[in-house]
């Protein structure tokens, strides 16, 4: 039965590899309770079947926008705002929707625009008007990383 669980367990070098992330990324998890790894007699971390589903659903949560702090009550069953979250995260879905289609209509019209100079063209300075006048909260750091 040891064998058989020791076959069912990786190491963190070894789950990183598998997720083609940094080692130091599982153990930023851990520390904010994402994962809670097994140790070893000699105190080294190993992760379960149940960690290996965790860190593919933290992936595709992170994947689909989420963050860290979202899909840790998503992965809580216990913890109460599950639906909130989901709520919230639908809403920042279309934010960002409506969002990538205003820059899709700008940059199509900078494709097709005759303007030497896009920032000159009428039309184009329309469509950065809603931020230049304040009417578009501005572009969020995140957007930039």
């Amino acid at each position: 039965m040891k064998a058989r669980a020791r076959d069912e367990s990786w190491t963190v070098g070894e789950l990183a590899a598998r997720f083609d992330l940094p080692t130091n990324v599982l153990r930023h998890w851990e520390t904010l309770g994402l994962l809670t790894p097994d140790r070893d007699g000699s105190g080294y971390r190993r992760y379960g079947r149940g960690d290996l589903v965790r860190v593919a659903v933290i992936l595709r949560n992170k994947a689909a926008g989420m963050t860290l702090e979202q899909i840790g009550v998503l992965l809580d069953g216990e913890a109460a705002g599950r639906h909130e979250v989901l709520e919230a995260h639908l809403r920042d879905l279309d934010e960002r929707a409506r969002s990538i289609e205003r820059s899709r209509e700008m940059t199509e019209h900078a494709l097709r625009c005759r303007a030497h100079d896009i920032v000159a063209c009428p039309r184009f300075s329309q469509h950065v008007a809603d931020l230049t006048d304040g009417r578009a909260a501005t572009a969020r750091i995140d957007d930039w990383a």
